[in-house]
């Protein structure tokens, strides 16, 4: 048993530790984390180089888009690189650091949903008030914000994680998992720690229920319209993003209230893999399989970074 002073560096023991499934473990680490980074990259992309897609839906897209491989690239390249160097360690700070990011990223991207969902019920329940509510200033100082939150719940939270003392330096995953650090937690400020998950617990779940409102105001108001347009419009941009926050909150309420086990298991690996990688992942493909703007931007960014020769009209012959 030894306490905080005296933790220079913690094991992570969440990967596989037989050759041939640590091979397999980085194979999928590599190829989910390459597919999280061009599906991101490219929406951020055609976002950015698109003008008929500066609009605020959009511009929160892209700032999500940012978050989900912020959030990836904490926790999957470390572990990536303690396989391939055949390790377990990482340094007491670099701890620090991803606790830090990844509520960081977690917290402002709750955030943007919540705002998406207001940009949202603006357009279609007031969508005369939309251009003066939702207008480049709002939306500017509104990301801001959200980022600030973001700076301002991880510092409070991960100060308050960090002043802990520690009875283990052991923990059971492949990175520094919040609920494991409690677990190894035998320090009086274990029950501040509680006090702290849970205040955030409370606010999430809460603006989780103003999301749902607003958009039980949003059916409502599309079921009146007559055309089948808007209804499409509807299906193309808020059911993909109300089912974006609903798989971001089970996957976190099934992490964090969920009990932690006292040895790794391959069911533990895989809830984390989901949580940590499956929503950065997904959430592009959600968000653009029907949405039809977004596809137009792509194909129209792609056939004008194309060489000359791919665009020109196919040469017609006589005969």
């Amino acid at each position: 048993m030894f306490n905080q002073s005296r933790v220079n560096e913690f094991l992570l023991h969440g990967s596989a530790e037989i050759q041939e499934l640590q091979i397999f473990y980085i194979i999928i680490f590599v190829i989910m984390y390459l597919v999280a980074f061009i599906e991101n990259l490219l929406i951020i992309t055609v976002i950015v180089y698109s003008h008929q897609l500066h609009t605020p839906m959009y511009f929160f897209l892209a700032n999500l888009s940012f978050q989900d491989f912020g959030s990836i690239s904490v926790t999957v390249p470390k572990s990536i690189a303690n396989s391939l160097m055949n390790t377990q360690t990482i340094s007491y700070s670099g701890c620090v650091c991803q606790v830090s990011f990844l509520v960081f990223f977690t917290v402002s991207h709750f955030i943007i949903l919540g705002v998406m969902a207001y940009d949202r019920y603006v357009a279609i329940c007031n969508p005369l008030l939309y251009e003066t509510v939702m207008n480049k200033n709002a939306c500017l100082w509104i990301a801001t914000s959200a980022w600030i939150g973001g700076v301002i719940y991880s510092t409070m939270y991960t100060g308050t994680t960090f002043r802990v003392e520690f009875c283990s330096n052991v923990i059971n995953q492949f990175f520094c998992e919040i609920p494991q650090l409690l677990r190894i937690s035998c320090s009086d400020s274990y029950f501040t720690e509680i006090w702290v998950i849970t205040f955030g617990g409370s606010l999430l779940y809460i603006y989780f229920i103003l999301i749902a409102f607003s958009y039980v105001q949003i059916f409502r108001a599309v079921l009146r319209i007559p055309s089948s347009l808007g209804k499409q419009k509807f299906f193309s941009t808020c059911l993909p993003h109300f089912i974006v926050i609903s798989l971001f909150v089970v996957s976190g309420s099934f992490v964090y209230l969920r009990p932690t086990s006292r040895s790794p298991s391959a069911f533990d690996l895989l809830v984390s893999m989901f949580y940590c990688m499956v929503p950065p992942v997904m959430n592009p493909v959600i968000y653009s399989i029907r949405n039809k703007e977004l596809k137009m931007a792509f194909w129209k960014l792609i056939a004008n970074i194309s060489p000359p020769i791919l665009r020109q009209k196919p040469y017609s012959s006589a005969f």
